[in-house]
């Protein structure tokens, strides 16, 4: 029977975070979203410190919303500014700043978790003409692709891409199928072991202890009410 301590390390939700933590010998499951708030890293880095100097876990469980999951694709892929500093695109032919003929650009991208795949939406933005300037018909059409979520070593992958519809505009769709199926999926990977560096980065400011994680491997990963279950093992440790 193990010591169930949830109660005293489980807060009110702040945003997509939910966090569990429980005891059994010298296991410990935890159960998290991507945590972002200085109140939460404080929160995980006490409760961690309850259970020793090292602690070598086998059944850690990260909890990973579709709105967080968007967050960090908008953060890796759509990371690209427009002429007039427009934040978060991501061009797929040209720049605005190119006179080699008219860029193309995907912006708003939408996560959502649908029949156990993730499902990303996105928006292309093209303007016919020739030159810089581009004058012409501009068209904002949308896409979208899925994938399965797959283990990687530290990484959360994607694999088995599969374009659900697309502009249906034989030129764009040129350019956008080679990039929703292959590049988008290498560039949404998240290293996993990277993440929680920079979740327990400011611990020892917060709580007085250096927490560090030692080895880290995705052991599987599934979705499961609206919510992507990834299953890994993991050592940490407290100086």
């Amino acid at each position: 029977m193990g010591l169930r301590i949830s109660r005293g390390c489980r807060p009110n939700k702040l945003g997509p975070l939910s966090f569990d933590l429980l005891v059994a010998g010298r296991e410990v499951l935890l159960s998290a979203g991507f945590l972002e708030s200085m109140r939460m890293r404080s929160l995980i880095a006490g409760c961690v410190v309850l259970l020793g100097a090292v602690v070598p876990s086998r059944a850690i469980v990260v909890r990973v919303t579709a709105p967080a999951l968007e967050r960090t694709l908008a953060r890796q892929v759509f990371n690209q500014t427009g002429p007039n500093g427009e934040p978060g695109r991501r061009y797929i032919k040209g720049r605005p700043d190119s006179d080699k003929g008219c860029p193309v650009y995907l912006d708003q991208p939408r996560v959502a978790f649908v029949d156990g795949r993730v499902v990303v939406t996105v928006k292309t933005h093209a303007r016919l003409g020739f030159g810089k300037k581009c004058v012409g018909i501009g068209v904002s059409l949308e896409s979208q692709v899925s994938f399965v979520p797959v283990a990687e070593g530290e990484s959360v992958g994607f694999r088995d891409a599969r374009i659900e519809y697309v502009t249906k505009n034989k030129d764009l769709d040129g350019l956008l199928e080679p990039f929703l199926e292959k590049k988008l999926p290498q560039e949404m990977k998240v290293n996993a072991a990277e993440f929680l560096d920079k979740l327990l980065a400011h611990s020892q400011s917060a709580t007085g202890y250096e927490v560090t994680v030692e080895k880290l491997e995705l052991r599987s990963m599934q979705i499961e009410d609206q919510e992507l279950m990834i299953d890994l093992d993991a050592n940490f440790r407290i100086n």
